[in-house]
């Protein structure tokens, strides 16, 4: 009899295990989203200059392989921010499109205009653009000049 009852108790604490290990294989699963997160204007800092975020075309953010968010309020900001941190962890870099306020793209696929008549949060005068049509007409009413990625990532390290 008190065989059978501890039986019965291993039993029972096997199957509390096994229950425990799915809700933190499913915790880890869902803990560990590498996506984009909302920029909560107004109220998010910047991570490299300590600003509030409030300017909704300009805003850009970084994402780690392990999820982490860092949230800039300009790509500048995320650009400066590059430079000190081991880009090799870096999974997403986002940028709002200029076109359509608050919407991030991949500013690795961006096209980027830099127009004097165009401000920036950090006077870099950087625009992101989710195409190059939309960047090109919009460098015929306020001048500057197009870049893409890895051209304005060589032009701003050496300016």
């Amino acid at each position: 009899m008190l065989c059978k009852k501890k039986l019965e108790i291993k039993t029972k604490i096997m199957q509390t295990l096994k229950h425990y290990y799915l809700v933190a294989l499913i915790l880890l699963f869902f803990g560990c989203n590498v996506s984009p997160k909302p920029i909560d204007y107004g109220n998010d800092g910047c991570n490299f200059c300590k600003m509030t975020i409030v300017d909704k075309v300009h805003a850009a953010e970084i994402v780690t392989k392990k999820g982490k968010v860092y949230k800039f309020d300009a790509t500048e900001c995320m650009i400066n921010f590059m430079n000190d941190f081991e880009t090799s962890e870096i999974k997403l870099y986002l940028s709002n499109n200029f076109t359509q306020p608050e919407k991030l793209i991949d500013a690795t696929k961006a096209t980027f205009l830099i127009s004097e008549n165009i401000p920036s949060p950090m006077g870099a005068y950087l625009s992101a653009f989710n195409n190059k049509v939309e960047a090109e007409k919009t460098q015929k009413e306020n001048g500057g000049v197009l870049y893409t990625w890895s051209q304005l990532l060589t032009y701003l390290n050496t300016n």
